[in-house]
């Protein structure tokens, strides 16, 4: 068995392919590291793929090539970090924009999330729908459709913010208030 350094300068030297050996001898590792941090499998498991990637394309800027594991875990813990702001701003966002209806002009209520949600092109619609009020995980909805999570995770976001965006403009317009 060869050293991390041995794999890292072959990376560097023009053999990326050699970077799989890391994979192989740290992505268990990592994954048992981050589920400690993020509290779940599938969540540790996104962020294990997501620290391979940046070190993967970051591997020029280790400076001990010997240090590769204690280097991908750090990476990994700023991974981490950055996955749990986004949930918490995620979570904040979905609950502030699901506060309770608000009357309207007509005696009714209005439901500017339920509205917006319906506005939504097929694909967004679905996979909120599914992740938010069907309370699916990311995996579980990748399964399901038999896309690729990254997929299902970019998807989401960005139908996230074009939720937000539409909620705005609908506050804007007076049509409906956006919770605070």
């Amino acid at each position: 068995m060869s050293s991390d350094t041995y794999y890292v300068n072959r990376c560097l030297d023009g053999h990326p392919d050699d970077f799989r050996h890391l994979v192989g001898r740290y992505q268990r590792v990592l994954v048992a590291h981050l589920v400690g941090r993020l509290g779940g499998l599938e969540a540790a498991e996104e962020a294990a793929q997501e620290t391979l990637v940046r070190c993967y394309f970051g591997l020029s800027k280790l400076k001990k090539p010997g240090s590769f594991f204690p280097w991908m875990l750090g990476v990994g813990n700023r991974v981490a970090k950055e996955q749990q702001r986004k949930d918490v701003r995620q979570r904040e966002a979905i609950s502030e924009l699901a506060e309770q209806p608000r009357p309207d002009a007509a005696g009714g209520y209005d439901y500017p999330l339920t509205r917006v949600i319906g506005d939504l092109p097929d694909f967004y619609r679905e996979l909120v729908l599914l992740r938010y009020y069907g309370g699916f995980s990311c995996k579980a909805i990748a399964e399901q459709l038999e896309i690729p999570i990254g997929t299902v995770t970019k998807t989401l976001s960005r139908a996230c913010g074009v939720l937000r965006e539409k909620l705005r403009r609908h506050e804007g317009s007076g049509e409906c208030e956006v919770p605070r």
